[in-house]
């Protein structure tokens, strides 16, 4: 890094001068529900802040990603940042912001309603601040990110748009310190067992499906995982029956399969298929496997320019990185070999819980943080 500590903590005072432009773009954004495929209120909004930036190529899709294009100087390195716009709550859920001195309440906030904010203040702090730059920037409100979403939105715009991108940053919510460059290999799953209305449950001790499930759950477990490459298997939600006194006929779970390795990722997944299929012949229940989400194995390596000036900047600002894989818009990037880091912008507390909550001080670092990397891709031609 060119920049000294010093000027970066200058900058962060002039951030913080634009206080009020990135609070009222944070409470609007997180006031638009926007659960995954329901994103166009938010993309409305994100372009309206393009234009009143003076963006050139604002436009939308069928899949409601919405971008805008702030050019650099001729023959100067291409970066994407993305945000996601979706989050997990539904548009009957309550999106009523509360903005306090120190926090912000608000379901949505971190995961990525910040983020997404953040996205739709950064061309005007750029030019606003008169930010030295020497690349030019496509900003990107990706949908479809989350869930059965399988991050359909940005996919969309890799496979289908014309930009071509040397490089990207991916804005989170949460926490601040964040640092992704590689992506785990993951599988995400609902599996769903039903019991047939021929079914005699009349009998005394016939299981119903939620006992079924259990058996599932205890064969997943058994399968043979290795301590490296890092798996594991994250079981995140049951839900079956209707009572207390009568047996459920249908259960369903949600799972994710997660490794550093595509190859353990696939036997695992197939070993699972393998445990469906023992469980219906055995048992007789309807029982199916939905495969939601698919993402490959890969990344940067850890000297990379791009995640060394991410460190740099960290350093200089005082932020300790938190560094681990993701599976967020990153893995859609590196699985077309464009070199991406993930950031996150302050901390966070209960994310996606209806007690989700953000800390307002630590916004203004990690949005300088943001425009530091640029400044060095900038400085240092980090555009390998």
């Amino acid at each position: 890094m060119s920049k000294s500590k010093e000027s970066l903590s200058e900058l962060e005072q002039r951030v913080r001068s634009c206080q009020d432009i990135l609070l009222a773009n944070m409470v609007m954004m997180s006031e638009m529900p926007a659960p995954t495929f329901h994103e166009e209120d938010r993309v409305r909004f994100l372009l309206d802040r393009f234009r009143e930036a003076g963006l050139d190529f604002i436009s939308d899709d069928e899949v409601n990603n919405g971008i805008g294009f702030l050019p650099g100087p001729d023959g100067a390195p291409t970066v994407a940042i993305a945000a996601h716009l979706d989050t997990v709550f539904d548009v009957t859920d309550s999106h009523a912001l509360s903005l306090g001195n120190e926090r912000i309440h608000g379901i949505g906030i971190g995961d990525n309603s910040l983020g997404a904010a953040v996205l739709a203040s950064l061309p005007h702090l750029i030019q606003a601040l008169e930010i030295p730059l020497n690349v030019n920037i496509w900003f990107m409100g990706v949908s479809r990110s989350l869930g059965r979403g399988n991050l359909g939105g940005l996919r969309f715009l890799l496979d289908n748009g014309t930009q071509k991108f040397d490089q990207a940053i991916c804005i989170e919510g949460a926490p601040l310190g964040r640092l992704n460059f590689s992506s785990l290999a993951m599988m995400r799953g609902e599996i769903e067992i039903a019991v047939p209305d021929q079914y005699d449950f009349s009998k005394f001790g016939v299981m119903g499906a939620i006992v079924h499930m259990n058996d599932v759950i205890n064969r997943i477990l058994e399968i043979p995982r290795p301590s490296r490459p890092q798996t594991s298997v994250v079981f995140g939600s049951l839900h079956g029956g209707n009572s207390f006194h009568e047996l459920a006929r249908t259960c369903t779970l949600r799972f994710e399969v997660r490794s550093e390795s595509d190859e353990v990722a696939g036997m695992i997944e197939s070993r699972i298929g393998d445990i469906i299929e023992e469980v219906r012949s055995r048992s007789g229940v309807e029982i199916s496997l939905n495969k939601i989400a698919h993402r490959s194995h890969g990344g940067l390596r850890f000297e990379h320019p791009l995640v060394q000036s991410c460190q740099d900047v960290m350093q200089e600002l005082e932020v300790e990185p938190k560094i681990g894989p993701s599976m967020s818009e990153l893995a859609a990037f590196i699985a077309r070999d464009i070199p991406a880091v993930t950031l996150g912008i302050s901390n966070g507390h209960l994310i996606n819980t209806k007690d989700e909550e953000m800390e307002i001080e630590p916004i203004y670092k990690g949005i300088t943080q943001v425009l530091g990397v640029l400044m060095s891709m900038n400085a240092e031609g980090d555009s390998q």
